[in-house]
């Protein structure tokens, strides 16, 4: 007899062979889909979008609502370990009989409309959510945000946390077309909240035209810090002596910043307390955003796949203290700027361990290595090292670094996903 294990598997590998392409961005189809659904929330919803910190806001937002007594359901991709992750309902993933009933139900309604891994996962995920009797849901953008299949839901609040140069075949190749893209998840009346420091004109031009009420940190928010603690003022309210975020790196303040910039536009209908807010940010829990593993040497989980986010990365290392020797585990998808992410790393890696990633998207190694041998720093102590597999990569670094090193893990999900496996098989 098949295990709920196995026939969610099997409905993944079906689901992602259906369409003919991996990725395309249009509403059509899965709006055709979702009308013979339903899947429209009937909770107050903030959907999640930006460059970087998407996964880390949409963290801050579900664990403050949830310290306050809600009932949330988060969206957010992509996964780490398994599908699975993607949902969750009061802070527990969804399991696999409840996927497998959306999947059909999807299924049943789709007919002969193709539909992409995500477009149908979604439909699902938002499905599941309508049934759950949510307080609230927090979804996060996959890609871009105007022909993402999540911006079928017309946010009471949408969040833009950060805009930079990725995707650019989607997206198009500046920030100026990447902010136009993003700021479509802005509705008209409803709060829009725009977490980058420096927004693109476009963004704050699609934001008028849709009469969006847009919130910009700096102007209708700030967040102000010292190493204790932070403060958080907005139009109206204020909040005092906050801990820093769980989540690791300076980067994360301006995340939080723009949650609690959401919470104090909806608080006629999520009012959350001063604790709630303390408790949430202590307690929020998000896997491979600059995650510091215990042990000796230090190993540094980081999902970092773009030239932003590797710039914050890099920001995030120094403030570390010192390190005699910095190995990389790296691995990116073909489709990413991997050049640009090794120039933003500068000296800060002694030795480069590369390996392949898989799927469609994939690079072999040698195409990794010739990204890294691009724009790595060169120099006595210096060195890089192509293996066969990312794990392969992981065992040498391993294997070389001394205990009062680092090793850093980073340049895609599916790289960092690889070494929490196999650190998982060492410690049976």
């Amino acid at each position: 007899m098949e295990t709920p294990a196995a026939a969610l598997d099997g409905w993944l590998d079906r689901i992602e062979r259906l369409h003919h392409r991996p990725i395309e961005l249009t509403l059509e189809r899965v709006r055709e889909v979702a009308a013979r659904l339903d899947v429209a929330p009937t909770c107050p919803t903030i959907v999640v979008g930006g460059t970087n910190g998407k996964g880390s806001t949409c963290a801050m937002l579900d664990s403050i609502l949830r310290s306050a007594g809600y009932r949330v359901g988060l969206y957010s991709s992509p996964h780490l370990l398994c599908f699975n992750e993607r949902a969750r309902v009061d802070g527990t993933v969804a399991s696999d009989t409840q996927l497998i009933e959306q999947f059909e139900a999807v299924e049943a309604a789709r007919h002969d409309t193709s539909l992409t891994y995500f477009e149908f996962t979604t439909l699902a995920v938002l499905r599941m959510f309508r049934q759950q009797q949510l307080d609230a849901a927090v979804l996060e953008i996959g890609l871009g945000g105007r022909l993402d299949a999540v911006n079928l839901v017309d946010a009471d609040c949408a969040i833009v946390t950060s805009i930079d140069i990725d995707h650019i075949e989607f997206l198009g190749p500046t920030r100026e077309h990447i902010g136009y893209e993003k700021a479509h998840i802005y509705r008209r009346g409803c709060p829009a909240i725009c977490a980058d420091p420096q927004p693109p004109q476009t963004l704050i031009d699609v934001a008028k035209e849709n009469d969006a009420d847009l919130w910009q940190i700096g102007r209708d928010f700030i967040a102000r810090g010292d190493r204790q603690q932070w403060s958080y003022s907005g139009r109206r309210q204020r909040r005092a002596s906050l801990p820093y975020p769980a989540l690791r790196g300076a980067n994360q303040l301006l995340n939080a910043a723009g949650a609690l910039a959401a919470l104090e536009a909806l608080v006629d209908r999520l009012p959350v307390s001063q604790q709630a807010v303390r408790q949430g940010l202590l307690a929020v829990d998000l896997p491979a955003r600059f995650q510091v593993l215990p042990g000796k040497p230090a190993v540094v989980l980081d999902v970092a796949h773009n030239p932003h986010a590797a710039s914050v990365l890099a920001a995030n290392l120094d403030q570390m203290g010192f390190y005699p020797t910095t190995h990389a585990v790296f691995g990116m998808l073909r489709d990413k700027d991997a050049r640009g992410v090794v120039a933003r790393l500068g000296d800060r890696v002694d030795h480069w361990h590369v390996g392949p990633t898989p799927g469609a998207r994939g690079a072999d190694t040698a195409w990794m290595a010739e990204a890294v041998d691009a724009h790595m720093v060169r120099g006595e102590g210096r060195s890089l090292h192509r293996h066969d597999s990312i794990v392969a990569a992981y065992r040498t670094a391993l294997e070389s670094a001394h205990a009062d090193d680092r090793i850093v893990v980073f340049g895609s999900f599916t790289t960092v996903a690889e070494v929490m496996r196999e650190r998982a098989t060492q410690r049976r």
